[in-house]
């Protein structure tokens, strides 16, 4: 009888720590990013990979065809409240929608004299109307600007003189002052740099390797004549689980555009699952999180180390079917 209670309190046990773990592991894998997240006892190998994607190659275009840009439908997506934006890859921090419209946007520079105009003498006050017609000097304006208003008592009524007309009062007015330079946005064909990230698993269950994609960041291009900083501008980060419920959510935008035959477009989901797309690797996992071209000291070296490691992950692969 005794034995009966203790194989049933086992029983209890392991069953209750079954579900404990098996909840930890949802909770974990849905904030992550992943769509299809394999359970970590099921991982025999696992390395962490960054893509880049650049929409104007010919293998990309169908993910980038004139408005139905993926960069319009996840921007659009942000701006009905459909999709949250991040900061980063890590997917902790947020951006409301407003910040990611400054992000996609740039401001016009002021207008500037050239060196040639600097060395005949004029000063940037000369600009925009510093001076009259033919270089007579701009007339001088004295002290601030005023206005005479009825005077106010302490009823909240004018006051009023002895012989009950208005007593006035001169005020200075305080300047307008200059409104800040407009804003543009970026066109959505000019954000054509995405940043991928995802984990390259060997799944010893199914025994096959895995592409698990974990997010999808936009970049304002550093190529862009408006991107006068020169430098890649991150626009913001996206769970790539979220991604997947926007494009079936949205069959009609989100749509890989199948250049043979429009009755057979799929999904940007589709396309994601499918692997339709080309890009290049720029990070692996490392100790010291550095990405390939500073590792190895060049864009250029950068390049082929990609090409290397795309190579050396194919090989490692198959040499788990060999051995």
């Amino acid at each position: 009888m005794k034995s009966i209670h203790t194989l049933a309190a086992i029983a209890a046990g392991l069953s209750l720590s079954l579900s404990v773990s098996a909840q930890e592991q949802a909770t974990t894998a849905s904030s992550t990013g992943s769509h299809r997240p394999i359970p970590p006892s099921d991982q025999m190998f696992r390395k962490s990979i960054w893509r880049q994607v650049d929409l104007r190659e010919k293998q990309n275009k169908p993910m980038f065809s004139e408005g139905k840009e993926i960069s319009r439908v996840i921007l659009e997506a942000v701006k009905r409240g459909e999709l949250q934006a991040y900061k980063n890859d890590s997917l902790t921090s947020t951006f409301n929608p407003q910040e990611i419209s400054s992000n996609m946007s740039y401001a016009d520079e002021a207008v500037k004299l050239s060196d040639e105009e600097k060395a005949a003498g004029f000063s940037q006050s000369d600009l925009g109307g510093g001076g009259d017609d033919w270089g007579a000097p701009k007339k001088k304006t004295t002290g601030a600007k005023t206005v005479r208003q009825p005077k106010i008592g302490a009823n909240g009524k004018p006051m009023k003189d002895k012989k009950g007309k208005t007593i006035y009062e001169t005020v200075a007015v305080a300047p307008v002052a200059p409104p800040p330079p407009p804003a543009n946005l970026y066109r959505y064909k000019d954000l054509y740099e995405m940043e991928l990230k995802e984990d390259m698993i060997f799944d010893k269950k199914r025994s096959r390797m895995y592409h698990d994609i974990k997010s999808i960041g936009l970049f304002v291009p550093s190529t862009l004549p408006a991107n006068t900083s020169g430098i890649e501008k991150p626009i913001g980060y996206f769970k790539y689980s979220d991604l997947v419920k926007v494009f079936r959510n949205n069959p009609q935008n989100a749509i890989w555009f199948n250049a043979e035959n429009d009755a057979q477009h799929k999904n940007l989901a589709d396309a994601f699952e499918l692997w339709l797309f080309n890009s290049y690797i720029t990070k692996v996992s490392n100790a010291g999180d550095s990405r390939l071209d500073d590792i190895y000291g060049g864009a250029q070296q950068g390049i082929l180390a990609a090409q290397q490691t795309a190579a050396d992950l194919v090989e490692y692969e198959y040499n788990l079917w060999s051995f």
